[in-house]
Formats: C-alpha cells, sequence, structure tokens
C-alpha cells in the first residue's frame, strides 16, 4: 500500500515525469567516462538517505503524521490497512504539542537537514580528493523535506547512469535504511528509468567499516580526557551507549539484524578504545520507546537509574545509532538523560558529540561510496582494510542468512540491478511476518482510534489526504 501524505508532503511524480527540485547537493554532473557501446556517458551519482525532521515548529504536525503514515513503522495487519491515514491523523495532532516542546527546546527545529546536506558535500568533495571529480551527491530524507522522491527526480533530470544508494544509518533496520529502501524498490518498479537504465547498489550497513569505528572511539576517548567535564584523576567514567530501540517484534518475528549489528558495533568500538588505552566498563542501552509493546532492552532510563543505585558517579554517554545531531541527542541525551542522571545521583556527566562532518568518518564513506563504484565498474574492489574485521562481516553474514535476510559485505553489498548474481532491494528487505501481536487490547486501541478520529475529523481539528 502507499504510504499516505499530509499536506506538507508533495505527491510522487508519475512514472518518466521529469521535475526541477533544488533539494541536491552539488552542481558537477556525469564522471566523463563512456558507458559503452550505448554511447551514453557514465554519470555517477550517490544518493544519501535520511529520517529527516521539522525545520520549524509548524513543520511538526505534517513531519509527525509522514513517521506514522508509514507502515514500517505502524505496522497494521492487512485487513486494517485502511485505517493507516486516519490513525496517523489521530497521533500526530496529539503528540505535535508535546513534540513541539521538545524541537522549541532546541532552537525551534531540527538541524538534521543542513548537517545531513553537510555531510553531502563533504562526501562529494572527498570523492573528487579521491579520484572521482565528477560525482554528485543527492539527499533524500524520509519523512521530511527534501523527500527521497525529489531526490530522486533530480537524479533523473541529471541523468544519473550509476547510483551509490547510502542510508546514514550504521546499523540495518527494518524501521529506518528498510523503510526508505522499500520506498526506493516501489519508485523502481514503477519508473523505466529507475528499472532499466540506472544501475545502482545499495551500502545498507556500515557499521563494520574501520573509518566510522576508529571515528567513535576517538571522539569517546576525546570526552572522557575533556577537562571541562571535571572527570576526577582516578575516575572511570563508563561508557555508556545509547542506541535507538525497536520493538522486539521486529527482531524476533521480522528477522531484523539491528540487534545484532549494534552489538556487533559496539564491541568493535570497544576494542578499539583498548587498542587507544581505554580500559573504562561500558554498557549498551537502548531509548527512545514508545507505544504499549515491548521494545528492545534494556531501556535507556531504567540503567541510568539502576547504575545511580550502584554509586556510580560518572558516565559519558555515545549516541552510537545516530551520525548526526538531531532531537534525540540534543533533547532527549542532553536533557532528559541528563537530568534523570542527576537525579539518580550521577555527578558528573559527558557526552561523546555525533559524528556530523568528522574527517576520519565522511572518508571513510566517501571509500565505501567508491567500493561499490569500483564494483559496477567491473573493477578491482578493495578487500577488508584491516583483518581484525573480517569475524564482524562473516558472523553477521551467516545470523541475516539464518534470518532469511540478505546480508550486508564489506564493500558493495545487494542491489546492483543488473545480472542474476547480485541481490535486488526486495530480497535485501526480505518476507516480513506482521511483527504486531494483536489480541483484544490492540483491537480495542483501534477502535478507540477510530471513533476519535472521526470526532476529530467531524470537527475539522486534522487535515490529511
Amino acid at each position: 500500500a502507499r504510504v499516505a501524505r499530509s499536506p506538507g508532503r508533495r505527491a510522487p511524480a508519475p512514472p518518466r515525469a521529469i521535475a526541477v527540485s533544488g533539494d541536491a547537493v552539488g552542481n558537477r554532473r556525469g564522471s566523463g567516462r563512456d558507458e559503452g557501446s550505448g554511447g551514453r556517458e557514465e554519470r555517477v551519482g550517490v544518493l544519501l538517505l535520511n529520517l529527516g525532521g521539522p525545520e520549524r515548529l509548524e513543520d511538526v504536525q505534517p513531519f509527525l503524521y509522514n513517521l506514522f503514515a508509514d507502515p514500517d513503522i505502524i505496522r497494521l495487519p492487512a485487513f486494517l490497512r485502511f485505517l493507516q491515514a486516519p490513525l496517523a491523523a489521530l497521533l500526530s495532532t496529539n503528540r505535535a504539542p508535546k513534540s513541539r516542546e521538545a524541537y522549541e527546546s532546541i532552537g525551534g527545529g531540527s538541524p538534521l537537514r543542513r548537517i545531513t546536506d553537510e555531510q553531502a558535500v563533504a562526501i562529494q568533495n572527498a570523492m573528487a580528493e579521491k579520484g572521482e571529480p565528477n560525482a554528485k551527491v543527492y539527499v533524500g530524507m524520509r519523512y521530511w523535506k527534501p523527500f527521497t522522491e525529489d531526490a530522486v527526480e533530480e537524479i533523473k533530470k541529471d541523468g544519473v547512469t550509476k547510483l551509490i544508494v547510502l542510508p546514514l544509518y550504521p546499523q540495518f533496520s527494518i524501521s529506518t535504511s528498510g523503510s526508505s529502501l522499500r520506498l526506493l524498490e516501489q519508485m523502481f518498479q514503477e519508473d523505466d528509468y529507475l528499472g532499466a537504465q540506472l544501475e545502482h547498489v545499495v551500502i545498507p550497513s556500515w557499521y563494520q567499516r574501520p573509518g566510522y569505528v576508529k571515528s567513535m572511539a576517538a571522539l569517546i576517548k576525546n570526552e572522557l580526557n575533556n577537562p571541562d567535564r571535571g572527570f576526577k584523576q582516578d575516575d572511570k567514567p563508563v561508557v555508556f551507549f545509547s542506541a535507538h530501540g525497536v520493538p522486539v517484534s521486529y527482531v524476533e518475528q521480522a528477522g531484523d539484524p539491528y540487534k545484532e549489528e549494534m552489538e556487533r558495533c559496539v564491541r568493535l568500538i570497544v576494542d578499539e578504545l583498548r587498542l587507544m588505552g581505554v580500559e573504562n566498563e561500558h554498557v549498551l542501552a537502548y531509548q527512545s520507546r514508545v507505544g504499549p509493546v515491548e521494545w528492545l532492552k534494556p531501556y535507556t532510563d531504567d540503567v541510568i537509574r539502576q547504575m545511580g543505585k550502584d554509586g556510580v558517579k560518572s558516565m559519558v554517554a555515545v549516541p552510537v545509532s545516530f551520525v548526526s545531531e538531531h532531537i534525540e541527542t540534543l533533547e532527549e541525551i542532553d536533557m532528559e538523560y541528563r537530568e534523570l542522571a542527576e537525579e539518580s545521583g550521577i555527578e558528573r556527566w559527558g557526552r561523546a558529540p555525533a559524528l556530523d562532518t568528522d574527517q576520519t568518518f565522511i572518508d571513510d564513506l566517501a571509500d565505501a561510496c567508491l567500493e561499490s563504484l569500483a564494483g559496477m565498474r567491473g573493477e578491482k574492489r578493495a578487500s577488508v582494510p584491516d583483518a581484525k574485521y573480517d569475524p564482524a562481516y562473516s558472523s553477521s553474514a551467516k545470523a541475516s542468512a539464518a534470518a532469511g535476510i540478505i546480508p550486508p559485505v564489506p564493500t558493495m553489498p545487494a542491489g546492483s540491478g543488473s545480472g542474476d548474481e547480485v541481490p535486488t532491494v526486495g530480497d535485501l528487505l526480505g518476507v516480513k511476518p506482521e511483527p504486531w501481536r494483536w489480541g483484544v487490547l490492540e483491537l480495542a486501541f483501534v477502535a478507540v482510534s477510530i471513533l476519535l478520529s472521526t470526532m476529530l475529523l467531524m470537527d475539522g481539528e486534522t487535515t490529511f489526504k
């Protein structure tokens, strides 16, 4: 089913339509290479996928509507899919006031688009310095502007022939990278240009890449040594990895590899810290849970409270699933969890910054794109840069295969769009059982939602299409 859209969202263009959009980053076109017998000039593009966020307070409600209207976020059984739009309208209307307060506390809007644009420019510049001067990097957001559909129209307008799709989520989840890739899959199926003329690769996750791991470890070590934090000489602050959570059913029923990839990611970062001489205790917990269903545990707030009871006096929070500063880091971690830590008796607090445009991180993402591009060209690709990372790839591949999911690989993961040997985006996403368990409580909730949404509609308090 198509995702319902709020008035703040532009309807997708019909197949083969060309629309002018100013959302692409950069102004270079093509690589100057000849595609071969067809005589087409090769044009290289990189599409960065991200969540998106409201840039103004008035954007909050339509942004939330787009979020809740996504079937990969609120998963209704097939016979109730017609309720997706009314339920999204109800939830977004009810949650908007509290969300506006949160965004107001960090300056009136999300910085995610600005930072993602900066990352796009940085990756484009890094690729140029590494020998691909004419590649163009685009930004496509899932739930706010510039929408993925807008970025794809710009890619078509520019005549891109080879596209690297790079979700800006280190670990794969069906609710983040998966949702964006499912949207792209639908677009590729419906558009002749995308399906037949555009060769593409997808890098579904990259938590194992050495540049990412080293950048994270360096930021953590710098924060541990930050004199402004007041850590005492004999302090051993707990390194507190806080990751965005997902419902347990996504992992146990739908085969989402997110939990496994997150745990492996943390182990790699901790191993890198050990090489840097950092032996601090660490913990992994999950934040941002909503709704009545069980999410991945342990929960961040519960662990912070327990640490206070155990006498922990100092900690450094690490937003391990986020590569950009946004509402979950600036408000949820910096404000809510810091306040909770202080109330729980933790006296000294630090927080490692998000990667944003850290140069080592950017160079590594540029390398990932270039390695995938080399694969599309039939050129020799670099092997895994460091042998110590081999187990992370092979073990993850085995576990993902057991779950029926095509696993990420070091350089050129799923989705070339040509040939039978490389799996498609659809293969990567796999067949997903419904992870939502329906009982009397859930059905009663839907019934109440229908009633309330009807009342809201009659009062003219919601607007959606």
